[in-house]
């Protein structure tokens, strides 16, 4: 049984795809939490914490990636659109928040919104 962070969300969730893990920022967790509340059904995290050395791997992946501090999560939410939950991520108050075909990205860095839009099909809703 996987030790949980909160209420809805557990340190197995966040663990990195190398199998390392890392303490998760407080604050995402309270607004994935927030968010969870929002959309009444389970919040999937596909990615949560990277090592510098599997985000390395990663073609595309930011040099100084928040998923590397614990500030972020590629999240899914069933029933909802990458969209619908980016626009509710923008509600919530999360500060880098970005859009993918078949994800949203949300994180906590510090300083001002950042957002990016990196879907291949960008008439999608």
């Amino acid at each position: 049984m996987s030790k949980m962070l909160s209420e809805h969300f557990s340190a197995a969730e966040f663990m990195c795809h190398d199998g390392s893990s890392h303490a998760i920022n407080p604050i995402l967790l309270k607004k994935l939490e927030a968010l969870r509340t929002r959309v009444k059904v389970s919040v999937h995290i596909d990615c949560g914490y990277r090592s510098p050395a599997y985000n390395a791997t990663l073609k595309g992946a930011a040099k100084h990636s928040q998923h590397m501090l614990g500030n972020a999560a590629d999240i899914k939410v069933a029933g909802f659109t990458p969209k619908q939950i980016y626009d509710l991520a923008i509600e919530l108050g999360f500060t880098g928040i970005g859009l993918y075909d078949t994800f949203t990205h949300v994180d906590v860095r510090p300083g001002r919104l950042a957002t990016w839009d990196l879907r291949t099909k960008k008439g999608m809703k």
